[in-house]
């Protein structure tokens, strides 16, 4: 009879650390998405302004007007400034998250490298005992022939 593998609540605990890493790596992954996304946005919308603010100076503009551009065209760039060290912060989340993530699944390949060499050492005592005992019904069998053939004569 092949005994259970001794570690197996190891590997429970270490396929639910496993589970949690890449739960936890997908939603760094959207968050971090989500910050790419907002940070193109902004992008985006700050070269619309800049064309509109090129037009409406070749068309001729009040001073206060291009007072007025200029410094929302300069909140724009504090906006994308903080959006940008979000989205590089999201970025080494992501990675401390898929550094976790791979050092959970190297634990359960570890793990499952110790499992698979104890059920073949198992197997292997099975049939040695298998065989062990083969061996001695055939011995005994061969006594028990040997023994009537003596009687018979």
């Amino acid at each position: 009879m092949i005994k259970p593998f001794s570690l197996q609540p190891l590997v429970h605990l270490a396929q639910q650390k496993n589970d949690a890493a890449t739960k936890n790596f997908g939603q760094l992954n959207q968050r971090q998405q989500a910050a790419q996304t907002k940070l193109d946005t902004l992008l985006q919308y700050r070269k619309d302004y800049q064309a509109r603010f090129q037009e409406a100076v070749q068309n001729g503009m009040s001073q206060s007007d291009l007072r007025n551009f200029q410094n929302f065209i300069q909140r724009l760039d504090e906006a994308i400034a903080q959006q940008r060290n979000a989205n590089e912060q999201a970025l080494n989340s992501v990675q401390t998250g898929r550094n976790d993530l791979q050092d959970t699944q190297r634990k359960m390949k570890s793990f499952d490298t110790l499992e698979q060499r104890h059920l073949e050492n198992e197997k292997k005592l099975a049939a040695k005992s298998e065989q062990r005992q083969q061996d001695e019904h055939t011995g005994r069998s061969a006594a028990l022939k040997a023994m009537t053939a003596q009687n018979e004569n």
